[in-house]
C-alpha cells in the first residue's frame, strides 16, 4: 500500500478508515520501532496488560488506542531503545509514543484533519485487570498485527 493514501477535505470515507489506520501503523513500526508490523485480519486479542490511548478533539473527537499484552509491549519497547531488556517504565512510555505516532500519521493522512484536529498527551493503563469502556456512541474499528512474534492491536474509536 502507498503511504500517501490522502483522502480529500470534506471527505471522512469510513470504510477507507481501515486501510489508513493499517498503513499508518506500517509505517511507524519501520520508521520508528525498527521492525515490520504485519496485519492480521479478523483477529483479536486474548489478552491485553497495557492500553496506551491518545485523544482526539476538533473536526474528530474520539481516542486511538493500542493494546498488548507484556510480552507484546515489551518487544516494541526494546526494538524501539535497542535493548534487550525494558523495565515497566520504558515499556509505558515506548506504548504511549507508539500510539501517539500512529494517531499522528493516520491524522496527517485525512487532508481535512491533519490541522482541524488535536491530539492529547498519551495515556497508558498497565495491568492485566482491567477492562475499556468507551461512553462515546459512534464509529469503532480495531485491527490487531504482530510484530515480533507477538500480536497487539490498534483501536479507533470516535463520537458520534
Amino acid at each position: 500500500m502507498p503511504s500517501t493514501l490522502l483522502a480529500p477535505a470534506g471527505n471522512y470515507a469510513k470504510e477507507n478508515w481501515a486501510e489508513l489506520i493499517q498503513v499508518a501503523v506500517e509505517e511507524v513500526f519501520q520508521m520508528m520501532v525498527g521492525g515490520k508490523a504485519t496485519f492480521l485480519p479478523n483477529s483479536e486479542l486474548e489478552k491485553k496488560d497495557f492500553s496506551a490511548m491518545v485523544g482526539l478533539a476538533g473536526a474528530m473527537c474520539g481516542v486511538f488506542t493500542v493494546s498488548a499484552p507484556t510480552d507484546a509491549a515489551r518487544a516494541v519497547a526494546a526494538s524501539m531503545l535497542g535493548a534487550d531488556s525494558v523495565d515497566n517504565t520504558s515499556i509505558m512510555d515506548a506504548m504511549g509514543e507508539v500510539t501517539n505516532m500512529v494517531a499522528g500519521n493516520f491524522k496527517s493522512k485525512i487532508v481535512a484533519l491533519a490541522e482541524g484536529c488535536m491530539l492529547s498527551v498519551p495515556t497508558v493503563v498497565a495491568g492485566g485487570d482491567y477492562e475499556m469502556h468507551s461512553l462515546a456512541d459512534g464509529f469503532r474499528t480495531q485491527l490487531c498485527f504482530e510484530f515480533s512474534g507477538q500480536k497487539f492491536c490498534v483501536a479507533l474509536q470516535l463520537s458520534a
